[in-house]
This record gives C-alpha cells, structure tokens and sequence, in this order.
C-alpha cells in the first residue's frame, strides 16, 4: 500500500490478500485512479482499520475487478439501516446502534468480511465484518475493535435503541436478508441521521 501512486514513494502498510477472519479474498472499494507517467495504473482504495475511512493506491496489476450495485447506509440517529441497489432504496431495517459511551463511528466503509456464527454464539447468525473500527475501543473480546452488521443472537438489544458497544444489531430475518445480497467490497455508509 503506497501513501502516492508512484512505486517509489514510501510504502505505507503491506496487505494481506486473504481476511484475517474467513480467509476469503481481500476485496478493497475502488475511489479513484489514475496512470502514471511511467504507464503504471494506480488504484485509490479504501482501506480496513484504524484510523477510519482511510485511502491509499495499489497497483492494478494483479488484481481483479469486481462489481456490485449495492450500497448500505446507517443513520445512527434513525436508528435504520438501508439497503439501496443501483441507487433505489430496496429495503429498510430497525437497528441497534452503538450506546453514548460506545458509539458507532460515522464515515464512509466497506465490508470486510461476511461470515456464518455458529449456532449460540453472541451476534448470530451473520455478521458482515466491516472496515470501520470503534472510537472508544481499541480493542474488543480480543479482536482490534471492529465494527459489525450482524443479528442479535444471544446479545438481545432493543430494536430502535442506542445500547450495543458499537455494532450494528439487526433482527434474524433482517441480518438473514442482508448476509444473502451483501458481500465483501460492499460500500456502507454510516452517518448520524
């Protein structure tokens, strides 16, 4: 990952080609582009982690180009999550957001990662793992503080309420919903709204 889209300029962080979690393909949004003098095509990309909503530029080559019409956006204040394809909103979810102390960090996101919880565990039955991390936890359970989508399962949480520790929590039918259209790469938006 390089600060500049040149090949010389400091390389700021290297990147795994697999998620830590699943093991799946890393897949980065795309925000810009452009060609070098020296004919190298660059990639501004959105990156996962600390601190949030950051870009930097990879060289296309080697990668693979991925499409998807989809796009979430979380209004904490609304206390929704919305599902939008191509630009038409498709389907609206009360959530759980993030109580005061632990708020849900605003910005631009992506999905990091979509994975299956086995059957009892906290968050169930899917999470859709995302870049953003929490403000007010470095870390979390013994992982870096990453914020989720995910279900209620063993969490509870009232639908409309400010009481998760950060993560989005959505009903079963809801995450059900979500985890069967929305993959890794998939813009998310969260804003106070």
């Amino acid at each position: 990952m390089h600060r500049e889209p040149e090949a010389g300029t400091l390389q700021t962080e290297v990147l795994s080609p697999r998620t830590p979690i699943t093991g799946e393909a890393t897949t980065l949004p795309v925000t810009g582009g452009l060609t070098a003098a020296d004919g190298v095509r660059w990639l501004q990309v959105m990156l996962p982690g600390r601190p949030n909503s950051s870009t930097g530029w990879i060289a296309q080559q080697g990668t693979r180009r991925l499409l998807t019409e989809w796009h979430i956006v979380v209004k904490l204040g609304a206390r929704e999550v919305m599902a939008y394809r191509a630009g038409n909103l498709v389907r609206t979810f009360r959530a759980v957001v993030g109580k005061p102390s632990t708020p849900t960090p605003t910005g631009q996101f992506f999905v990091q990662e979509s994975l299956r919880l086995g059957a009892g565990e906290p968050g169930g039955p899917y999470a859709l793992a995302l870049s953003a991390r929490s403000d007010a936890l470095q870390e979390f359970e013994g992982g870096p503080g990453q914020i989720a989508l995910h279900g209620r399962e063993n969490l509870g949480g009232t639908l409309g309420a400010a009481e998760s520790h950060g993560c989005v929590r959505l009903a079963t039918a809801s995450i059900d919903w979500l985890s069967t259209r929305i993959g890794p790469g998939t813009p998310v938006t969260i804003n106070a709204g």
